[in-house]
């Protein structure tokens, strides 16, 4: 466990730390510029983080619950944790990031509870079991009952400590929603800092990681078009409108300069559109942009949609084959 006792630190000793912090290559400057140089303990399990997830080892993120039991031995090894494909942990996050969320409660003793849970329909559990089987971690939960049925992947606070969060650190992946992102911060906040009561979470948590200043900087993400695949999983739908147009769309809570950055991806000028100032729906509709749809979800090489959302993919493409005005796209071998 990577956690130093907190201490006395002047505040040369801070700037130090932080001149360090500045020089690591691809988060520094950010960490540097988002956490008050007083909040030490903060800053000194940041740097010994970042300095384990550098020797390729997946360190544990604060103090790890004695009194926890947890079922090690169906968990992978560091090996084949640090092993597991690139693209899927981008694509995870960003299905986190469309129908996942970080639990922080209250417990009745006023100790806090972290989890974190992936909720979808109950038919589209496969996703779940496909997660699973890749991690193993948490555990799935279904509620058939429910006035919506649906089913939950739930990764315990342990789980998140010892694996999940290490694992975005090292691969350098994270939330892109300012909702998850926000979660995000406060989870470390208190893990790192071992907070225990419920009372003591601050109402602003260091931020780890600096979202994109524009939508080019989206894009130049390592992971982002693997993220949206994930976050097409979750907000994204492929359909034919009433005018037999084929159309694709994603569409969550305001994110302009997100949304903007799918335009570039996309490769068109389709504007995004604003529904009650309350979401933010990107849409395409040209037959240009439908190829190029096409184009990035069958040819790009990025993880594969699954799940009940690769079936509806994979009806409107049949659908799109089998009409005179798309007939003549470049399909894959598999639609017929």
């Amino acid at each position: 466990m990577y956690v130093l006792p907190y201490g006395q630190m002047s505040l040369w000793g801070a700037t130090v730390i932080t001149n360090l912090m500045s020089a690591i290559p691809w988060v520094g400057q950010d960490i540097v510029e988002s956490i008050n140089i007083t909040e030490y303990l903060t800053i000194i399990n940041i740097v010994v983080i970042l300095f384990n997830i550098s020797r390729e080892v997946l360190p544990v993120i604060g103090t790890v619950s004695t009194k926890v039991h947890v079922n090690r031995k169906k968990r992978l090894s560091q090996l084949e944790y640090l092993s597991i494909p690139y693209p899927f942990i981008a694509f995870l996050i960003g299905i986190i990031d469309g129908d996942g969320y970080i639990q922080v409660t209250k417990t009745e003793k006023d100790y806090i509870s972290i989890k974190l849970i992936i909720s979808i329909h109950i038919n589209d559990i496969s996703v779940l079991n496909y997660v699973h089987s890749v991690l193993k971690l948490g555990i799935i939960k279904s509620f058939p009952n429910h006035k919506s049925p649906c089913c939950k992947l739930i990764i315990n606070k342990t789980e998140l400590q010892e694996v999940f969060f290490p694992l975005m650190l090292h691969h350098k992946i994270y939330f892109l929603t300012e909702t998850r992102r926000t979660q995000f911060n406060i989870a470390m906040d208190i893990i790192m800092n071992n907070k225990k009561m419920y009372s003591t979470i601050s109402n602003i948590s260091p931020v780890l990681f600096k979202l994109p200043d524009n939508p080019l900087d989206y894009v130049n993400l390592p992971f982002f078009k693997n993220w949206i695949v994930g976050f097409t999983m979750s907000e994204g739908s492929f359909f034919i409108k009433k005018n037999n147009d084929a159309c694709f769309q994603l569409k969550q809570r305001l994110h302009v300069k997100l949304f903007e950055a799918f335009k570039l991806v996309f490769n068109t000028e389709r504007k995004i559109s604003l529904d009650k100032d309350l979401y933010v729906q990107f849409g395409v509709s040209s037959k240009a942009d439908i190829q190029t749809v096409i184009n990035y979800f069958s040819f790009s090489g990025h993880h594969p949609l699954i799940g009940l959302k690769n079936i509806q993919y994979s009806t409107w493409l049949i659908a799109l084959r089998n009409s005179s005005r798309y007939g003549n796209f470049i399909f894959p071998n598999s639609v017929r």
